[in-house]
């Protein structure tokens, strides 16, 4: 072999970058230990702070067993301890330098230090319900989908599992404290009023409808009771017997003290839909937009966007709809009419109910088939098809989903919302199969399960749901759609009823526009029920600027790849980008930026 001069000369400069490695690596190995032992001690206190997260990822077990028996304190005393934790956090990781961690870890750190410092901005406001790393930022305390009494039934009935009389205890636990929950938000209520915050009268109705359909009917037969009593059947403990006893003297009292609360409410409550209304309004719109876009992007610029990608959009859908035989009048019009087309719509019964659980639940099937073709790392996909509680759907939005445990004996879930078949038509089911399941939010979030537990615990809504839009453009580039061009459709008009959330979101809480406007424009402009619209514009009311995210994610998501196609050419490869932004688990738009940083580098490399 010739050895030169310029071998030589590299020789030496490996064999002096060698003899310094040991103390850098066990330096950034010091770093990289005391960072995670940090990122341990949060996580252990964020289940603390939310028992039912340790529910829902099924790891209130061993150590954590006594998370089993305990709910999340609603109280504001329970609120300020969870701020308290949250700057301790963010002091606690400050004190890391950022350039002696690896590259992992660092994501790790600024993805807790972002989502605790939006957490704590959000709380400054001194009312409604804050999400910590998470997507339910409302500035009302309870509303028609925001609530203890709809998130601890369906938790106690769903996810508590019962093995053992000791489960049963614990749910006996918990559905005591649950009346704690209530009273704790109706104190909370008091406060915002006192603030000069008052849900709208139409969602102040939805909610007193649902609440009061809650409260009714013989305790024995409401869920949390025969759900105990079912699933303790031949245990020792007399279980159902004592819920119903816990429902009667403490859950009830609870529920009563919190409608007449919302009646005082309602009282006084105008048909104003947006934020703008309250004393520091747009500071809080500010705030919420923030949080639900992970940017700083004003609302003008976000209601700009929103008109822009919905024209685009909709060019699309033009050549679609010509080639079906629909040309005359705006898409929005010509859409309306393909949803009342008899071959696209389902009878408003149970079969037809039946049939669309069917079809979803076949077509998730069918996609996690599909996944190695779109990427190398692969999950289980461990997801199935439910109906949401009826006393949800009233308010609830049209479908959401997300995964289930760790260890998989919960399964993820896609919650369909069939109050009536008439908002749903079967080309438009498909493409909502993978944006909730599989490779939408069900699918990514057991990616999160291989990540510290901290990250499964934390997600931003911009990520989560660009990705599920993101999902449903690569259904469609898996060729899903290519013997049905109307299912794609339905695939198009979603990412265009997504950039109509911009617009509407922003229209709402920044341009004061009436509800009823919102309604009409949207309906018109994409084409979709108004039995729809009236739920998703209400939606937007009660959690302003979480819309938002889907777009503004989606839209990022495909300018990085994009531009990892430009810097790689060749060496771009479509599972690999896949991988890479899964993998790099749920973070802010910003942080993302570096993961794809990072991907390209290593595929250059």
């Amino acid at each position: 072999m010739r050895t030169d001069r310029r071998t030589l000369l590299i020789g030496a400069g490996a064999t002096a970058a060698l003899s310094t490695l040991p103390a850098r690596a066990l330096a950034a190995g010091a770093a990289d230990a005391r960072a995670e032992t940090m990122l341990t001690a949060i996580a252990e206190q964020l289940l603390v702070d939310s028992p039912e997260a340790a529910t829902q990822l099924g790891i209130d077990t061993g150590k954590r067993a006594k998370l089993k028996q305990r709910l999340e304190d609603r109280t504001t005393k329970g609120k300020q301890a969870v701020a308290d934790h949250l700057r301790k956090g963010i002091a606690d990781l400050s004190t890391l330098d950022p350039d002696s961690l690896d590259h992992t870890m660092r994501v790790n750190v600024d993805v807790v230090k972002t989502a605790f410092q939006s957490g704590l901005d959000g709380m400054k406001f001194g009312y409604g319900d804050v999400a910590v790393g998470g997507w339910r930022n409302s500035p009302y305390v309870v509303v028609q989908n925001v609530g203890a009494f709809l998130d601890t039934p369906r938790m106690l009935e769903n996810e508590h599992r019962i093995e053992t009389p000791a489960d049963g205890e614990a749910y006996l636990d918990r559905l005591a404290a649950y009346a704690g929950q209530l009273d704790g938000e109706t104190e909370r209520l008091k406060i915002a009023e006192g603030k000069g915050v008052v849900a709208p009268d139409f969602l102040l109705d939805k909610c007193l409808k649902q609440i009061t359909l809650a409260r009714s009917g013989h305790v024995a037969a409401w869920g949390v009771v025969t759900s105990l009593a079912n699933r303790t059947a031949g245990m020792k403990g007399d279980f159902g017997q004592r819920a119903f006893d816990i429902c009667t003297s403490a859950v009830i009292p609870a529920l009563d003290r919190q409608i007449a609360e919302l009646q005082r409410h309602r009282a006084k409550a105008t048909g104003d839909a947006g934020v703008w209304k309250f004393p520091d309004g747009d500071a809080y719109y500010a705030w919420a937009l923030r949080a639900g876009t992970t940017t700083d992007r004003s609302p003008d610029e976000v209601h700009k966007q929103g008109l822009a990608e919905l024209a685009e959009l909709q060019a699309k859908m033009d050549v679609i709809l010509k080639q079906q035989g629909y040309a005359q009048g705006s898409v929005g019009a010509r859409m309306t009419a393909l949803g009342k087309d008899p071959r696209f719509t389902y009878p408003n019964t149970d079969e037809g109910r039946a049939a669309i659980v069917k079809l979803l639940t076949e077509r998730i099937t069918d996609m996690r088939g599909r996944m190695p073709q779109a990427f190398n790392t692969l999950v289980p996909g461990n997801v199935e098809v439910k109906r949401l509680p009826l006393a949800e759907e009233p308010g609830a939005p049209g479908a959401y989903g997300g995964p289930g445990s760790i260890d998989g004996k919960t399964p993820g879930r896609l919650w369909i919302n069939l109050r009536t078949t008439d908002i749903w038509t079967s080309y438009s089911l498909p493409d909502l199969a993978y944006h909730e399941s599989i490779p939408g939010h069900a699918w990514q979030g057991e990616y999160t399960f291989k990540l510290p537990l901290v990250r499964s615990l934390l997600q931003f809504n911009a990520y989560s749901e660009g990705w599920a839009l993101y999902a449903e453009q690569i259904a469609d580039e898996l060729g899903v759609y290519d013997a049905n061009p109307v299912e794609r459709l339905g695939y198009l008009q979603s990412l265009a009823f997504r950039a109509c959330r911009l617009v509407v979101d922003t229209g709402l809480h920044a341009k004061r526009w009436t509800r009823q406007q919102a309604i009409e424009w949207f309906a018109s402009t994409n084409g979709s029920s108004v039995d729809e619209v009236q739920g998703e514009v209400d939606r937007y009311c009660s959690w302003p600027g979480q819309a938002c995210g889907y777009k503004v994610g989606h839209s990022e998501i495909n300018r990085l790849r994009d531009r990892v196609k430009s810097e790689l050419g060749p060496r771009y490869d479509f599972k690999a980008f896949n991988d890479a932004m899964v993998l790099g688990g749920n973070v802010p738009m910003t942080v993302l930026g570096r993961v794809i940083d990072r991907h390209i580098a290593e595929r250059k490399a």
